[in-house]
C-alpha cells in the first residue's frame, strides 16, 4: 500500500488557479470538458488559503477583440476570453477573496501566452511575498495549467499541480502533459493532501 503523502499550507504557499472562466466552462466559446465541476473544490482550496494566510492568485485570459489565438486571425481557437464580455468573467459560483491577486495574461492583440507567468507580473509578485511553494489548478491541465507549472518550476519554485482541482480537453493530452510536468519535477497530487494546521 503506497503511502500518501500530506501537506501543510504555510504563508511561504501560493493558490494559482488558472483560467476559470465562463468560456472555458461548458456553455462558453472554448468549453473543457467538465471545466465547472472544479468550482467547489477550488472554493475549499481558496478559504484553506485564506485562512492559513496563504497567498491566493486567480489567472485570467483576457484578451483584445481580434487577438492571434482566434481562427478568424489565423490561430487555432474559436474567439474566447474577449476583454469585458460575459465569457471573461470568472466562473459566477467562484468565491475570489478581497486579497487574492487577479492576473491577466495574453493582453496584446499579436502575442500569445498560456502561462500566467508570460507577460505579467506574477513571479516578481509572488518574490516580494516570500513565496516559496506554488499549487496549481483550473483549466486546462493539458495547455495553461501545464504552461503555468513549467515556468513556475523554471523561475524556481516548488511546484504542485492540483489533478482533482484541474480539468483538461482530452485524457490522452492530460495524461502527456501530466508525465511532460512530472519529468521536470512537478508534484501531482490530490486536493485531500493538502491539509490545515
Amino acid at each position: 500500500m503506497s503511502i500518501i503523502m500530506m501537506l501543510s499550507i504555510k504563508k511561504r504557499d501560493a493558490l494559482i488557479i488558472v483560467d476559470l472562466q465562463v468560456d472555458f466552462c461548458p456553455g462558453g466559446n472554448l468549453p473543457v470538458p467538465e471545466g465547472d465541476e472544479i468550482v467547489p473544490i477550488a472554493n475549499k482550496l481558496v478559504e484553506l488559503f485564506e485562512k492559513q494566510g496563504g497567498q491566493i492568485v486567480f489567472s485570467r485570459d483576457w484578451h483584445p477583440d481580434k487577438h492571434m489565438s482566434f481562427k478568424e486571425c489565423g490561430g487555432p481557437w474559436p474567439a474566447h476570453c474577449v476583454q469585458n464580455t460575459r465569457g471573461a468573467e470568472f466562473h459566477p459560483d467562484l468565491f475570489i477573496p478581497p486579497s487574492a491577486i487577479v492576473v491577466s495574461k495574453a493582453t496584446e492583440t499579436l502575442k500569445e501566452a498560456y502561462s500566467a507567468f508570460d507577460g505579467t507580473r506574477l513571479s516578481e509578485t509572488l518574490h516580494e511575498a516570500g513565496i516559496e511553494r506554488v499549487f496549481i489548478c483550473g483549466l486546462a491541465t493539458d495547455v495553461c495549467v501545464k504552461s503555468t507549472a513549467l515556468d513556475a518550476i523554471k523561475l524556481g519554485y516548488d511546484t504542485y499541480v492540483i489533478q482533482d482541482a484541474s480539468r483538461g480537453i482530452t485524457k490522452e493530452s492530460v495524461e502527456q502533459s501530466l508525465k511532460e510536468m512530472k519529468s521536470v519535477g512537478v508534484k501531482i497530487i490530490e486536493s485531500r493532501q493538502i491539509l490545515t494546521n
